[in-house]
């Protein structure tokens, strides 16, 4: 699959061979508010590491964050105003923490793609 062909969830599924039906975690013992977000973001972890594997020629891509000298990149969004929720531009991680964050991308061109195919879902994630 080329990246240009990850188009949905159930394509991030496939990439990471899992079933889309069974591996969102069942989040209704949260409150009703929270659910929305919780599967978004269950939903997002799968669709990145299904990204970076495509963009690292079918290997899992793991960022390193102690290694200060390679970029992570991450989909930027603009909130507000009449345009509301939309992809804005791509972000760039530059860090020594030990800390990782799920949601980050090998290249820009892969946050790119990411945050435009999937704002909807980014929007789920973030916007309350």
């Amino acid at each position: 699959m080329k990246l240009e062909d990850l188009k949905t969830f159930e394509d991030a599924c496939k990439v990471e061979r899992l079933d889309p039906k069974k591996v969102v975690p069942d989040f209704s013992a949260f409150p009703k508010k929270d659910q929305k977000a919780m599967i978004a973001h269950a939903k997002l972890v799968i669709i990145v590491r299904a990204a970076n594997r495509i963009a690292n020629n079918g290997k899992q891509w793991k960022p390193d964050w102690n290694n200060e000298k390679w970029d992570k990149y991450y989909p930027w969004f603009y909130m507000g105003g009449s345009s509301g929720f939309r992809f804005d531009d791509y972000g760039l991680w530059v860090t020594s923490s030990n800390v990782g964050s799920l949601l980050c991308f090998i290249s820009r061109e892969v946050a790119e793609h990411v945050g435009r195919q999937f704002t909807l879902l980014y929007k789920d994630y973030f916007v309350m």
